[in-house]
């Protein structure tokens, strides 16, 4: 397929007002930015603080892997943490258009019936529930699967396919899957997310061999609207809030420092770092953290930062018999289940890579020149970080205190994940692929809790830090309003109360369809 997507001056004169302020070109605010541009007479304003999406390492699937560290990761950093063995994690986001979808594995995962169900119960608002959540998917999705009228939409603008021709190793999976009790299905994203989980060959967002972010999907064919305006290189720093309403943002760009007004509203879809951060140095946060670095108050709201949530994954390595070279994004099957028998949902979640990934620490304890990873971890972890100010500098990064590992209960499920992951690299099907399990070995006791410790590392997920919901933790209403501050929204993964089950990506894009309809029906667009 042939891109005809119109060019756009990308350094073009920002005006001084717009209708609504989009704040973050990623796998929200592209969604949110493009459906409110559907009207002609709504003027949109997407600031994006990276660069554009323009680069073979976006738009190749096989070579995602060399964004991280790139000038299209953000490249934060979390503090030295004792429950991971003091070290210092690694939290790569994406940076630029497309934000995380332009430089993660293109994995689209929907999530768990039973997160949108808590979701739609921690907010009091159905819409947010599974069954309205469907409908909305079915509007997003171009499934180019075996139909499911009920589930799958194959009119939206996001194309969804299954990894074409996949690895036999990927194939491998699914009949391991099988030998330890895991069922297959079809596609990951149907039946299987209503259940204990299963296991299936992963759904990617790759339309003829090319990247399709869902900036790609949404925004750029509709770039030569007169109303849409994106902008790249233009850093928030504050969003303007004027007697407890939000009337703009404070923008960094070439070096200027720009204010820009907003008629209906300001929305923030920044990511679960940069969004409390704007907030903070906007004076909405935790009265003492702001007082703290010397931000005068305006709402005092203490979830803003809070309740930060990632998958950690524990990488599980494994020698090829023969070398396979790696297909797709190197990551094609997926497998959710649970830790324990007696849950309903699965707590689990495997992604299979074909390649190594050794963490920092397990680097060190040998990792073969020619092996695969079980990229396996906890789909919902008990432990919460924070994201904290690094002072009164809006230019200075974030603190983050990830927080992995410090609840008990997720060790527990980090060796229960392992064990099965032990299990599936053991089972017959690998058998003609497997030369022998690398990492962990046979480690028993407090020698396999101190592999979890030094195998954990972040899945790129993190989520939670400006939660939905009515509780005093709560930094946004079900409509994803700011509490106590108008004109001021949400739209990114920092709504969620608890990380969805899965690769985010999916979920944000309901955040950003959601977050459109309900501006559109406040203001009347």
């Amino acid at each position: 397929m042939t891109d005809t997507a119109p060019p756009m001056a990308r350094q073009a004169a920002i005006a001084e007002q717009y209708d609504v302020i989009v704040c973050g070109a990623g796998s929200s605010g592209s969604v949110v930015a493009a459906r409110l541009s559907q009207n002609p007479d709504v003027k949109v304003l997407l600031l994006e603080a990276g660069p554009d999406d323009e680069a073979e390492t976006v738009l190749d699937p096989a070579r995602w892997p060399f964004n991280l560290g790139s000038e299209r990761d953000w490249g934060f950093q979390a503090e030295p943490s004792p429950h991971v063995n003091g070290r210092a994690l690694s939290m790569s986001m994406g940076k630029g258009l497309g934000g995380g979808s332009s430089i993660n594995v293109m994995v689209w995962a929907r999530g768990h019936k039973s997160d949108w169900d808590s979701y739609a119960a921690d907010t009091g608002d159905a819409s947010w529930g599974y069954d309205n959540v469907l409908g909305v998917y079915r509007r997003i999705e171009n499934f180019q699967g075996t139909p499911d009228a009920l589930r799958r939409g194959t009119t939206g603008p996001v194309w969804v396919q299954r990894a074409q021709d996949p690895s036999p190793l990927a194939l491998a999976m699914l009949e391991a899957a099988g030998e330890v009790g895991v069922p297959t299905f079809d596609s990951p994203n149907g039946e299987m997310m209503e259940g204990p989980g299963g296991a299936a060959i992963s759904e990617m967002l790759v339309r003829d061999g090319r990247r399709n972010s869902l900036y790609r999907a949404y925004v750029r064919p509709n770039l030569n609207r007169p109303n849409l305006t994106v902008v790249t290189g233009a850093l928030v720093l504050r969003v303007l809030i004027e007697q407890d309403r939000a009337v703009g943002v404070e923008v960094l760009r070439g070096g200027e420092t720009l204010k820009v007004r907003a008629r209906h509203e300001v929305v923030l879809s920044l990511g679960a770092m940069h969004t409390p951060k704007v907030l903070m140095q906007s004076g909405i946060g935790e009265r003492e953290e702001l007082s703290g670095v010397g931000i005068g108050v305006i709402r005092h709201l203490p979830g803003v930062g809070a309740n930060l949530q990632d998958h950690v994954s524990f990488g599980c390595l494994w020698e090829y018999e023969e070398p396979l070279a790696p297909r797709n994004s190197g990551s094609e099957a997926t497998l959710y289940w649970k830790s324990r028998p007696d849950l309903e949902a699965p707590d689990l979640l495997f992604c299979q890579v074909e390649f190594p990934v050794p963490s920092d620490k397990t680097a060190t304890r040998g990792v073969p020149l020619n092996g695969w990873t079980m990229f396996a971890g906890l789909a919902h972890p008990k432990s919460r970080g924070r994201v904290r100010l690094g002072g009164s500098d809006p230019t200075a990064p974030v603190r983050i205190e990830a927080g992995m590992l410090s609840d008990p209960d997720d060790l527990r499920a980090g060796l229960a994940c392992v064990k099965l992951c032990r299990e599936l690299g053991a089972a017959r099907a690998f058998a003609p692929y497997v030369r022998g399990e690398a990492l962990p070995g046979d480690l028993t006791g407090a020698a396999m809790e101190d592999f979890v410790r030094d195998a954990a590392v972040t899945y790129w997920h993190q989520s939670c830090t400006a939660k939905m919901g009515t509780d005093d933790l709560s930094v946004v209403d079900g409509r994803l309003k700011v509490h106590g501050i108008e004109g001021l929204r949400v739209a990114d993964a920092s709504v969620f109360p608890r990380v969805p089950t899965g690769n985010t990506q999916a979920p944000c894009a309901v955040v950003g369809e959601q977050a459109a309809r309900m501006i559109a029906e406040d203001h009347g667009f």
